[in-house]
């Protein structure tokens, strides 16, 4: 069982479909949680990489309950990655099973969402800056849970 990605509520078409575009190139499932920011479509998300839809795998659940429900019933660690946590993201253990979340672009998540998770991990990054984009946050810690867990074997 690979690492997976979730995008909860994403706000950002763009995005999106960046995130759809390396799940399809690193061999990971994307798991969208509605609902989005956006109407989710071939066409709001074609700028971004939905021409690689084909070779990606999404699976989209109805609501936070819905995923949350899924993951406990397949076993999945859920790790968070936000801005409020205290942990580095390069301090951690990643098991293959892990399901890596990002929150949504204007937003994060809630609170009752990052109690849920089983783990919180933050980007080191210089003092004073707010955030790195979703996307290149996500594509910086899916690359390491993929090194840390083989995640690249097969891959050319």
């Amino acid at each position: 069982m690979p690492v997976d990605l979730a995008l909860y509520q994403p706000d950002i078409a763009n995005n999106t479909g960046t995130l759809i575009r390396l799940g399809a190139c690193f061999g990971t499932t994307i798991h969208l949680i509605h609902p989005t920011g956006f109407p989710f479509s071939a066409k709001a998300l074609a700028r971004a990489g939905m021409d690689y839809i084909d070779h990606a795998t999404v699976q989209e659940h109805d609501s936070w309950t819905a995923f949350d429900a899924w993951r406990r019933q397949h076993q999945r660690r859920l790790v968070l990655l936000t801005t409020k946590a205290e942990t580095s993201a390069y301090a951690v253990d990643y098991l293959a099973s892990d399901i890596l979340m990002v929150g949504r672009e204007s937003a994060g998540v809630p609170d009752a969402v990052a109690d849920a998770c089983d783990l919180t991990v933050r980007i080191p990054m210089r003092n004073g800056l707010r955030s790195i984009n979703v996307a290149l946050a996500a594509t910086l810690i899916l690359g390491e849970a993929k090194r840390q867990t083989d995640g690249f074997t097969g891959l050319t």
